[in-house]
């Protein structure tokens, strides 16, 4: 059902909330009789932070205005003739607001979808008849706004009763000016004759001291007012400090660490407009009360009565201004982190947000946003309040950015659009840490002030952990560190502190997001897959998933110790694999084409119970970011007995040339898919079609790969055997023409009982293929020449 379907039907608050989206900047008719178009639109497809998007907003923008004016020109009748004029005005109206500025559309029209949706899935959820229960996120969204029902109640309550307050006061000085003119009149008698006075004095006798015996009641009167507003105004402020605590220590910092997961591969953090909307309400609700307070104050002020209150008002005026102080420093937050790997003199992007700018009306003047970059221990430094300033690690270009106030979507913040990092300033490593293990953090600081200079605040915020490399072959590396440090890091630590091992069912669930995320695909790891890894994590040799749940792996055997025989670490290798599944194999693993995970031996194993010519795919034990071929055959040398044999490992390098589809196509002697797919019914999809006939006169040559020693002529699938020329024991290289292409002879064979090959001979051949490609082709073509 499309979405504003569903939002019309909103009640109550929700349908408040969906009203309030709409105004002078898009008007809610638009919506309505374009709700169809708006929905069908690409929003989400235009990042708002490129400049270089602008093109594709005024595409969307011009779009609008001729949806509007056609909509305009269609309208008949008399209701029609109002509607015309009223759509032709809008269409005016938005290409007038947005014509310079295209992103403030997109950007508009995202917050309104965005805040629709969520509303009506609240509601849809609140009315579910799943029992009457609630998912924990919608209970616990509705205790927070019943908590801000609450403080909205005694905010209110607070300003009725400080209006009395301020009332009776004002009547108690009126009363106490008259008190004051009996006491003058009273005096003015001594200058009357002694008759004139005894006549005047006992009435303006009485009169006062009925005037003084109200003010002693009505001073004992206001003194309990005072004391009744200031115990209710404490009660709100705890009531407050609980809400804040909610919201910024709980709900907050869960949006922090799902940031932080995000940059592992989990799922995105979510929008800041629900903790914007919470933040704003508090930010409202104490400023009301630090209004009410000052005003409590100046009544004080204005008519001093001994007792303890003034006391209390100092207290209350403290614990106010922690309040908003806490929620002012805790709401500058970044939205869009930096790269967490940062190469030096690249480009890099950052956003950093006040949640409550719009409601402290920090945009008036807007603040100066600066980044530098710091190391670990400059860090600690700065959380100790330690002395830190002008301490950097580095040099960041075009790192002063000042906030922008976003009118359609209440949003302060500054975009650092092109930051670059020219130089970097490294500590001295402890003894086996490498400069990828090296941990900065961008530093972004302000200053702003609130409510007339009243309170000024120095804010600032850390970034997560960055890594900074110099050249692309180090990105491995500091990938490692940062995947750990996102994975294991624990809510308030002491910069930068994580784990030095971790159970491994915790660091299967890091690498499988990671995965994931990498190739782009729901097919993860599976169990069996996270056992192999396991064996080679470990070498180990068993299979059973529940030997390894209570392991736990040092961030040495993670990624600074060598796998046992091998020269790269267990990192190394499987980052190998992710690049070369997410370059080059994604479509194949989300088939399931690719086992990938298995050993050499459990190949053979699985294999050998199948007929000749089946095959799979698993990644090189030997080689990082490799992929090889095993096959069961017959073995030329011993008739009758059959064999596993397993193909050289491709890599990017030999992808870049041929696909693995046509790979595995060229090899006529690769039938079946394990366990038993017809290989053309798996990889077809994936073939690159046939090459067309020749033009001009010219002819188009085409690399394919052949096995010498599975070489056939007429392969014949239906046999369920490939045909071998040659099964001697030393298998001679065969040459076949082709009509497009001419195989060369391959002086040594590509197979090898234990898979170990050399890549570096196998890319000679494959150039000294493309060489003789390029030669003219002279007899076979009539004599025609290129």
């Amino acid at each position: 059902m499309a979405v504003w379907i569903q939002a019309q039907q909103l009640q109550g608050d929700a349908l408040h909330q969906m009203q309030s989206l709409y105004g002078q900047h898009f008007p809610i008719e638009v919506r309505h009789y374009l709700s169809q178009w708006i929905e069908g639109q690409l929003w989400d497809a235009i990042d708002l932070e490129n400049p270089q998007e602008e093109f594709k907003a005024k595409r969307l923008l011009d779009s609008l205005i001729q949806e509007l004016q056609n909509k305009a020109e269609h309208q008949v009748g008399e209701d029609g003739f109002l509607l015309k004029i009223k759509l032709g005005h809008y269409a005016s109206q938005l290409k007038s607001t947005y014509d310079r500025c295209p992103l403030e559309l997109v950007r508009c029209i995202k917050h309104i979808l965005y805040t629709e949706q969520r509303l009506v899935r609240e509601a849809t959820n609140s009315s579910s008849p799943v029992g009457g229960m609630m998912d924990s996120m919608s209970q616990k969204y509705q205790q927070i706004n019943q908590a801000f029902e609450e403080l909205r109640l005694l905010t209110q309550d607070t300003e009725n009763d400080l209006r009395k307050l301020q009332h009776n006061q004002e009547y108690f000085i009126i009363q106490y000016q008259e008190s004051l003119r009996i006491q003058a009149q009273l005096t003015s008698l001594a200058t009357l004759p002694p008759a004139d006075r005894q006549l005047r004095e006992p009435a303006l006798l009485s009169k006062r001291a009925t005037v003084e015996a109200w003010l002693t009641r009505e001073a004992n009167t206001l003194q309990k007012y005072r004391l009744d507003l200031a115990e209710k105004h404490q009660k709100t402020l705890q009531l407050l400090r609980k809400q804040q605590t909610i919201i910024l220590d709980d709900e907050l910092i869960q949006w922090k660490r799902r940031q932080q997961l995000a940059g592992n591969g989990g799922p995105p953090e979510g929008g800041l407009d629900i903790l914007q909307s919470w933040c704003e309400k508090l930010a409202e609700t104490i400023w009301q009360n630090r209004q009410q307070i000052r005003r409590a104050e100046h009544l004080r002020q204005q008519l001093p009565i001994p007792g303890p209150i003034e006391e209390l008002l100092n207290e209350l005026n403290s614990t106010i201004t922690d309040i908003i102080s806490a929620l002012v420093t805790s709401t500058f937050i970044i939205e869009k982190q930096p790269p967490q790997v940062l190469k030096t003199q690249t480009k890099f992007a950052a956003t950093v947000r006040l949640l409550v700018g719009g409601k402290l009306n920090v945009h008036m003047n807007p603040p100066q946003v600066k980044a530098t970059i710091i190391s670990e221990q400059q860090a600690k430094a700065l959380l100790k309040n330690e002395n830190t300033r002008n301490d950097s690690s580095g040099e960041i270009l075009n790192n002063n950015c000042v906030m922008e106030y976003h009118q359609t979507t209440g949003t302060l913040s500054a975009h650092f659009r092109n930051m670059s990092l020219k130089r970097i300033k490294r500590s001295d490593r402890r003894g086996a840490e490498s400069v990828t293990e090296e941990k900065f953090t961008i530093l972004f600081e302000s200053q702003f002030s609130v409510g007339s200079n009243e309170l000024v605040f120095q804010v600032k915020t850390l970034s997560l952990p960055v890594v900074v490399i110099v050249h692309g072959s180090q990105d491995n590396n500091a990938t490692a560190t940062v995947l750990w440090d996102n994975a294991f890091a624990e809510p308030g630590r002491v910069p930068f502190l994580v784990p030095d091992k971790v159970l491994w069912p915790q660091l299967c669930d890091a690498i499988n997001m990671k995965y994931k995320a990498e190739v782009q695909s729901n097919r993860g790891l599976s169990e069996e897959n996270l056992v192999f890894l396991a064996q080679k994590a470990f070498s180990s040799s068993s299979n059973n998933p529940d030997d390894y749940r209570s392991m736990t792996m040092t961030w040495s055997q993670f990624n600074r110790e060598s796998l046992p025989g091998r020269n790269f670490t267990f990192w190394q290798w499987f980052d190998g694999v992710m690049e070369l599944t997410k370059k080059h194999l994604k479509p194949h693993w989300n088939d399931g084409a690719i086992l990938g995970f298995v050993n050499k031996q459990q190949a053979q194993d699985m294999l050998m119970s199948k007929p000749n010519g089946t095959f799979l795919l698993r990644f090189s034990d030997s080689e990082i970011g490799g992929i090889t071929i095993a096959w069961v055959a017959e073995n030329p040398n011993k008739a009758g007995e059959r064999m596993v044999w397993n193909l050289m490992p491709y890599t990017t390098k030999d992808f870049s040339i041929r696909s693995l589809a046509d790979r595995i196509s060229d090899l006529n002697h690769l039938l079946f898919l394990y366990p038993d797919r017809p290989k053309d019914e798996v990889f077809s999809k994936y073939y690159t079609p046939p090459l067309s006939k020749a033009v001009d006169g010219y002819v188009k040559p085409q690399i394919k790969q052949v096995v010498p020693e599975f070489a056939t002529a007429n392969p014949d699938p239906a046999s369920g055997n490939p045909t071998y020329m040659d099964q001697g024991a030393s298998p001679a290289p065969v040459n076949h023409p082709h009509p497009y292409g001419i195989y060369p002879p391959m002086s040594d064979s590509m197979l090898d009982g234990d898979g170990d090959f050399d890549l570096d001979d196998t890319m000679d051949v494959a150039r000294h293929v493309e060489e003789l490609l390029r030669r003219p082709v002279e007899s076979q073509w009539g004599g025609q020449q290129s």
